[in-house]
């Protein structure tokens, strides 16, 4: 709705305009009205206002002094100049000062609602020009790279929301054309040898890895989306919906980049063909067991017994997930063995895969609790070590020392260990603010008591778990008032809060002003800046 001021000395004439046309049919609203040019500025300055209907003869400050004062202070008002004085002044001065019509008395409804039609029809196109730049603009930007980029992330990670935020948040990434696509991940990365030479590490080498990486994404036109996972901080990974033989020619080509720039040679896994956001999860972990397998000994004969799928499934791995958090080392031996051993009696590309995603589940685990495995524990560090593995006790015994540190927690005492935990829980909230998170949710993430969990929250955090994350919604929604020019439905959207009316009330009762305000005192801390129309 666009905000219109009447100016007119006589309050029937007023009351008239007011009656003579359905404003909200239109698109417009009667925000108020004034009786000369002077109450006509003190109003401005107060309120926002895109149509302006005044009069031009009226008394303290008539209508060509009003014009000029709006023309100069206002100059993107829409002014509408309505007279019964047939004088050609007024229509140079409605004219000189860039009204948008010249209307005699007495108007009749149609000529007003035609009037104002075109004015409404310029007002939308400005503000789809506006928006379009706004979006521009905000996809140019390093917050929109790095939400994309954690959206990627938590796609591929975490348990998908309902199908319509999911598309949602899709296609504010333009990634909602990709639901119907066959897609394909590629992992990459610097695979560390024991006969290299110490200055030629890989953890020298990560960010002018990541660098070339992310260069490769960037002219391939949005053919190709990259993204790093924070649990294995050595490798880059990317999406795409290309076809095999250009996918091979990128591959070749990232390659080809890496070990002329770095002078050192790195492993480059592509996974199987998904269809679906939901299933990107598991073209994701394909692409990081084809990566681990890539150039160790009998990797060709794993690959070529079948496509990188996935072995265990995703009812199993939740399973093993529940044993560790509530420490059931006994139930995770029995069902961890029971998989392996079935594993390799049925091959060994199937029993080498199984090591690894038993791995990565394991590893994941440890990353969130905020437990550090040594770097013989990292098997994505070292994935030959899975060739040692020739045994289903031996396969076994290795996972169960990692599901024993991640038991034991990454602190002794149950202070430290809870203080942790917090600010892992902070941590997680600072990261995934943008979803629809809630305190079972958390707690149970972190195998806690829900009640105990609130209130270890609140002590530890110095306010409740609902404090907190509206805290961090509300610190990145100013962000983006500051810094975009987005819409609040856009901004509550992206800062998790559950609609634009929501976000505005929990604004103004926070800083004592509705976000519209707020952005428009940004630019005018003296006035209100009106440049801008409103929805």
């Amino acid at each position: 709705m666009y905000s219109v001021l009447i100016v007119d000395d006589e309050p029937e004439i007023r009351l008239g305009l007011k009656l003579k046309v359905d404003w909200e049919c239109l698109g417009l609203n009667v925000a108020g009205e004034a009786g000369n040019g002077a109450e006509a500025m003190e109003w401005l300055a107060q309120h926002p206002a895109d149509v302006i209907i005044t009069d031009m003869n009226m008394p303290v400050m008539n209508g060509v002094s009003f014009l000029e004062a709006c023309y100069e202070q206002y100059p993107t008002l829409r002014l509408i100049v309505i007279t019964g004085y047939e004088d050609f002044q007024y229509a140079k001065a409605a004219i000189r000062n860039q009204a948008r019509n010249y209307l005699l008395k007495p108007v009749t409804q149609d000529e007003l609602a035609e009037t104002l039609g075109k004015i409404v029809q310029e007002l939308d196109g400005l503000r789809n020009e506006r928006d379009q730049q706004a979006m521009m603009q905000w996809r140019l930007s390093q917050y929109y790279k790095e939400m994309k980029e954690h959206f990627l992330v938590h796609l591929v990670k975490e348990e998908v929301e309902r199908e319509s935020l999911l598309r949602e948040r899709a296609k504010w990434f333009q990634l909602d054309a990709w639901e119907s696509r066959q897609v394909r991940f590629v992992t990459a990365g610097l695979i560390e040898r024991h006969t290299m030479q110490q200055e030629r590490s890989p953890d020298k080498l990560r960010l002018p890895f990541e660098m070339l990486c992310r260069e490769a994404a960037e002219n391939s036109n949005g053919l190709y989306h990259v993204f790093r996972d924070a649990n294995y901080a050595g490798l880059m990974h990317f999406v795409t919906a290309t076809e095999e033989g250009e996918l091979g020619t990128f591959v070749q080509n990232l390659h080809h980049a890496v070990t002329e720039h770095l002078g050192y040679e790195p492993a480059i896994g592509t996974g199987q063909t998904v269809t679906g956001l939901r299933q990107w999860k598991d073209g994701y972990l394909s692409a990081l067991l084809a990566w681990n397998l890539k150039g160790n000994d009998g990797s060709n004969v794993i690959q070529q017994h079948g496509a990188m799928e996935t072995v265990l499934s995703e009812e199993t791995t939740k399973v093993l997930q529940r044993y560790v958090a509530r420490g059931d080392l006994v139930a995770f031996e029995q069902a961890v063995y029971k998989e392996l051993s079935a594993s390799i009696a049925a091959s060994q590309a199937r029993f080498v895969k199984l090591i690894f995603q038993l791995y990565l589940m394991l590893d994941t685990m440890a990353f969130t609790a905020g437990i550090t495995l040594e770097s013989s524990e990292q098997l994505w560090l070292r994935p030959e070590q899975v060739w040692g593995f020739d045994t289903a006790a031996k396969a076994q015994q290795f996972l169960n020392k990692l599901a024993v540190k991640i038991m034991a927690g990454p602190e002794k005492d149950s202070l430290d260990a809870d203080h942790s935990m917090i600010q892992a829980a902070e941590q997680f909230i600072q990261d995934n603010y943008m979803y629809d998170l809630n305190l079972t949710m958390l707690a149970e993430r972190f195998n806690y008591n829900s009640s105990y969990f609130s209130e270890m929250f609140k002590a530890k955090a110095g306010k409740t778990f609902i404090q907190y994350i509206t805290d961090v919604r509300m610190a990145k929604a100013v962000q983006l008032l500051e810094e975009t020019m987005l819409s609040l439905w856009d901004i509550a959207e992206l800062t998790g809060f559950s609609n634009a009316s929501y976000f505005s009330s929990k604004f103004k009762r926070m800083y004592g002003i509705s976000p519209s305000d707020y952005r428009v005192r940004l630019k005018s801390p003296e006035k209100f800046d009106n440049q801008l129309p409103k929805k």
